[in-house]
């Protein structure tokens, strides 16, 4: 049972983490694209806003999938995690913690879930 809890986590987490990339990269599922997210990016002080979403858009899909598959549970949580801290630090701190007021607590839970697998192991269920 715990190779099927890690694997429901893994595919969770690292499948919408592969959302926000591609909403990001590709304006998918309702995202803004690379054009779009360049205009956020820099409006909250990250510049050159393309080269960042480019950035922040490939550690999200790539992180997203080498967490889901298993093929690195480690170096995809860590590509996630970097990315859920600049999202803290640029976006949700200053809202303190609750999500209601826009806050980091969402964040704090996919770094602890990643964090956890990471240090779990990816299951049975991974190419590990």
């Amino acid at each position: 049972m715990l190779d099927l809890g890690l694997l429901l986590i893994r595919l969770v987490i690292g499948l919408l983490m592969i959302g926000h990339g591609c909403k990001k990269l590709f304006g998918w599922f309702g995202g803004e694209g690379i054009q779009g997210a360049a205009g956020f990016f820099e409006a909250i002080g990250l510049r050159p806003g393309r080269a960042m979403v480019i950035c922040a858009g490939l550690s999200e899909l790539v992180g997203g999938v080498l967490f889901a598959s298993g093929l690195s549970v480690v170096a995809g949580a860590v590509l996630l995690i970097l990315t859920m801290i600049v999202a803290i630090i640029k976006v949700h701190g200053s809202k303190g913690l609750w999500s209601v007021n826009g806050g980091f607590e969402y964040n704090i839970v996919i770094i602890a879930s990643l964090l956890g697998v990471a240090l779990a192991g990816g299951g049975a269920y991974s190419f590990m």
